[in-house]
């Protein structure tokens, strides 16, 4: 299987929330990285469907992100792809991803 991954992921329990075309819902992202996130959570999203994301990170204003649906598993969560963030936001979700990687175990 390739792998479609072009950031490393970190294992991560964030609370965040979602709101999709037809839903709003409270979720965990369970992995992270600059490119997208895995969002474990109820709810229904169809692939390609384009979600508004918030995340809350540890001891900061949450990060707000845009992103594309990229893989569902039903009951149980989704994949997305960042499609947009203000650059503050940006810059904020990759300083905490580089703190969460130093101290990670190699």
């Amino acid at each position: 299987m390739n792998e479609r991954r072009q950031a490393p992921r970190v294992k991560v329990d964030l609370l965040a929330r979602w709101e999709g075309a037809m839903e709003r819902q409270e979720a965990n992202v369970t992995n992270l990285s600059t490119n997208g996130c895995f969002v474990l959570s109820g709810g229904k999203v169809e692939p390609k469907e384009l979600v508004r994301l918030e995340i809350f990170l540890p001891n900061q204003d949450p990060v707000y992100l845009w992103a594309e649906v990229v893989d569902v598993a039903p009951e149980i969560g989704f994949a997305v792809r960042f499609t947009m963030s203000d650059e503050d936001d940006q810059q904020r979700l990759a300083a905490y991803l580089n703190e969460v990687l130093k101290h990670q175990p190699q």
